[in-house]
């Protein structure tokens, strides 16, 4: 635990979206922010050396919470995390910590949440029971609709360049822009421009453009005039793209489907 270094708690909100490269990274972070949760010691948290610590570390913290994907009956984990899940978490939710002065939900995987069950979590999200924490790891945010990442901070992990994810989100930007404008030509002539990034970089890119309509919809970002309606619309045709991108679809396919279906309705906003 000590690597990663004090957490100040007071800097935490009630949830927080965990978003790293890899799962195991984002439950590890996790983990230690639990763990200076329900840290007794004095000074920095987690100390690593009282029993609260101890228990976290060992992972037997009574009021330290795992939510993962559950296996089915031929011992296989499920694809997804299901509304009943995250209702027996609200069930429980408002049950007292046993030892500690809160308790602490880590969702495994929270992107892997079904719709019902992001739906069920929003609730929870809106109105939290006194002294609960989530911690929601992920290691794709743009997964997570828009209403549940506007109810928690976001800790990001990721460790790619600066420059590599400010690019991404640059080009994001200009391809919003584009479909904003309502000018179909405008959206063809940056998609051709475009086609041929490879197919990380393509993938850097849809998840960007996620998270900027997230912030848009949350309003964090200007919207370019655009309506709520629309920005959904985007934001699931990018959803769309990003499942299409994981089974190998062609980069020129997608920045195909941009050209034809992403485009603004209402004319031409310049």
């Amino acid at each position: 635990m000590a690597e990663l270094g004090f957490v100040d708690l007071r800097r935490m909100s009630h949830a927080c979206i965990i978003s790293a490269r890899s799962p195991e990274e984002a439950l590890r972070t996790a983990r230690h922010i639990a763990a200076a949760a329900v840290c007794t010691g004095q000074g920095g948290k987690p100390c690593g050396r009282c029993r609260a610590c101890r228990k976290a570390g060992e992972g037997i913290h009574p009021d330290i919470i795992p939510v993962c994907r559950l296996s089915d009956d031929k011992g296989r984990q499920k694809r997804e995390i299901s509304v009943d899940q995250i209702r027996a978490v609200s069930a429980d939710a408002v049950v007292l910590p046993n030892e500690a002065g809160r308790k602490v939900y880590i969702i495994e995987d929270a992107d892997s949440m079904n719709i019902p069950a992001q739906n069920a979590a929003l609730k929870l999200l809106e109105e939290p029971p006194a002294g609960v924490m989530f911690l929601l790891c992920v290691t794709n945010a743009g997964q997570l609709l828009p209403t549940v990442r506007s109810r928690c901070t976001e800790l990001n992990l990721n460790g790619a360049a600066a420059g590599e994810a400010g690019e991404s989100r640059a080009l994001a930007a200009e391809f919003v822009k584009c479909a904003a404008s309502g000018d179909p030509a405008r959206l063809c002539r940056w998609c051709g421009k475009n086609e041929g990034l490879d197919s990380r970089a393509a993938e850097a890119f849809v998840e960007s453009a996620g998270e900027l309509l997230a912030d848009m919809l949350c309003g964090r970002e200007e919207a370019f005039g655009m309506s709520r309606e629309e920005l959904l619309r985007l934001y699931g045709l990018l959803g769309r793209c990003q499942a299409w991108l994981r089974v190998n679809v062609g980069v020129k396919h997608i920045f195909g489907l941009l050209a034809v279906d992403a485009i603004a309705g209402g004319g031409n906003r310049g």
